[in-house]
């Protein structure tokens, strides 16, 4: 299989799977008239055909450790286990992030959901798996948390109806940060107890208990939603050819990062990892200035908001590489 032998390499696919994380919705956003609790049906299918896919070639050829199939065979089955419930906890997180999202707009999801998932999730990642330096890895969770509060201050600048944030809505953003650093410690437990699974073979199992999961947790939001009526299965079939098509790319956009995510993290550890993909939102926010001019009538203290989070995250993945180098 391929796995980076240099940290170049490493951050190079930590990088990418920043830009996937902070990208796939983008595919959402073109669909027409798409909820999306449908579209994430497609959205599921496509995160775990592109791992299977990766599993099958990337993860299969190269001189480096075991190819799939065979880490598959040989592998503890409790690493297994490990991965699936690290995928079904990270689906229940996105659905509620999604919500959220709707519920109280991005100026407080994601300095809510994403600021806490950062801290759990490194701090419980490196208790597991200690790579790296303490002190220059906490400097860069500190830089990415201000650079993800940044976010919600310039959204919060925009022109807004006036409607006050419910405190269902901060439960909701609460528990979604929760639940998405919580799934990065089973991910470590599975790259690195016993008889190990590949980062290929994680993505694998970790998809595949995230499409399980749409069968429990996205079936009840069809019926009660947070946000907006109750939506039927027809409505995924009444759908245009394009939007399920979307919602696959979506997929595969968002699990190619995920793979490379766990990939990097073979060389510098989940917390580091993790730490950088987390930089996603800065990605977001760059497609949300650039591409879709959602603050094309922002005022000038937004754009500054804006100008010291993209300052912020470049000055937390300088600290997070030191946290590794310094290792």
């Amino acid at each position: 299989m391929f796995v980076p032998e240099t940290f170049a390499v490493a951050m190079v696919m930590m990088v990418t799977s920043t830009v996937c994380w902070g990208s796939w919705a983008n595919t959402y956003k073109a669909t027409k008239d798409y909820r999306f609790e449908l579209f994430y049906w497609d959205y599921a299918i496509g995160i775990f055909l592109v791992s299977v896919l990766l599993a099958f070639t990337m993860g299969s050829t190269g001189g480096a450790g075991e190819g799939f199939l065979e880490n598959v065979a040989a592998a503890d089955r409790g690493n297994i286990g490990s991965a699936m419930i690290g995928g079904f906890i990270f689906n229940i997180a996105n659905l509620l992030l999604v919500a959220g999202i709707e519920m109280a707009g991005l100026a407080v999801a994601f300095p809510v959901a994403i600021g806490i998932a950062l801290v759990v999730g490194v701090v419980m990642s490196y208790a597991i798996q200690p790579v790296g330096d303490p002190a220059l890895l906490g400097l860069g969770v500190v830089l990415a948390i201000v650079a993800v509060v940044l976010i919600g201050k310039a959204y919060g600048r925009l022109p807004t109806d006036g409607e006050s944030v419910s405190r269902k809505s901060l439960i909701v953003c609460v528990v979604s940060g929760l639940l998405m650093g919580s799934f990065a410690p089973f991910v470590t437990r599975a790259l690195t107890a016993g008889h190990a699974l590949t980062p290929y073979s994680i993505a694998v199992f970790f998809t595949f208990g995230a499409f399980l999961c749409c069968f429990v947790v996205n079936v009840y939001f069809m019926k009660k939603p947070l946000v907006g009526t109750p939506v039927a299965f027809s409505g995924f079939f009444a759908a245009r050819p394009k939007d399920h098509l979307l919602g696959v790319l979506g997929g595969f956009v968002w699990g190619t990062g995920t793979v490379f995510n766990f990939v990097a993290a073979s060389l510098v550890g989940v917390a580091i990892s993790y730490a950088v993909g987390q930089a996603a939102p800065m990605v977001a926010a760059a497609w949300g200035v650039f591409v879709w001019r959602e603050f094309a009538r922002a005022d000038r203290q937004a754009k500054i908001y804006l100008a010291l989070m993209f300052v912020c995250y470049l000055l937390a993945l300088v600290a997070i590489a030191g946290a590794y180098q310094a290792a």
